[in-house]
């Protein structure tokens, strides 16, 4: 499989990794349904219009095996993360938190393409069930990982609260970073990101939605939910 950012000799490999620059680019700015084939073909500068086709089958295709690319990539380094703290014995929240965030920061930097994050936040929200049909269970492993280890971590709140926010830094996080890649993508980081202290920052603000106390009324709806489901 073409790795995004990779220069390949062949005149053939060139025009699609081109192809898959532009969709991936092309996709995050618009989403998956707000993107044609023509479009893509149009971006990459080709002039034979069946060039998509002949290279991916179809724009599902192509997308598949764009969110294959980054979540690989973001996986293996999740992976070698946790094998280290691990072997560390440093399981913390902020450590687990840190495997979680710290791939997907510097994904950029190994493909050279700023625009992965906001792709996938963009199917997260809009095409959901092919984001995960195109993961297979298989490429979001060390995701999965980090959220049991955080379950495990986290045993004085209720576990449906944890399970609660850990979809909730799910959703909160795709959608902070991705503002993150596309300042850096634009080269104005401004007022937001600018700051050596944002990251660290980012962290905390992950880190307070998962340890902080469940209110009292919190806790008194989860009672109320809890007795409803066992009355069925």
């Amino acid at each position: 499989m073409t790795t995004l950012g990779k220069t390949l000799r062949s005149d053939g490999a060139e025009t699609r990794t081109r192809l898959k620059a532009e969709a991936q680019r092309l996709f995050a700015l618009r989403g998956l349904d707000g993107v044609s084939v023509q479009d893509i073909i149009s971006a990459a500068e080709q002039r034979n219009s069946a060039s998509l086709r002949y290279y991916f089958g179809n724009k599902l295709e192509l997308a598949r095996e764009l969110v294959v690319d980054g979540a690989q990539l973001i996986d293996e380094d999740r992976q070698a993360r946790l094998d280290s703290l691990e072997a560390e014995g440093g399981m913390t929240v902020r450590a687990v938190l840190g495997a979680l965030l710290l791939p997907m920061l510097g994904l950029a930097d190994r493909t050279g393409h700023a625009t992965y994050i906001r792709m996938i936040a963009n199917l997260q929200l809009n095409n959901r069930a092919f984001l995960r049909e195109a993961l297979e269970n298989k490429w979001n492993k060390g995701y999965q990982r980090c959220n049991a280890l955080l379950r495990k971590l986290l045993p004085h709140i209720p576990a449906a609260i944890v399970d609660q926010r850990l979809s909730l830094v799910g959703i909160y996080g795709n959608a902070a970073l991705a503002a993150w890649e596309a300042s850096r993508d634009g080269g104005d980081s401004g007022k937001l990101w600018s700051p050596n202290y944002a990251v660290s920052s980012l962290m905390d603000s992950f880190e307070s939605i998962l340890t902080a106390s469940p209110s009292e009324e919190t806790k008194s709806l989860l009672g109320e939910s809890t007795r409803k489901k066992a009355s069925r």
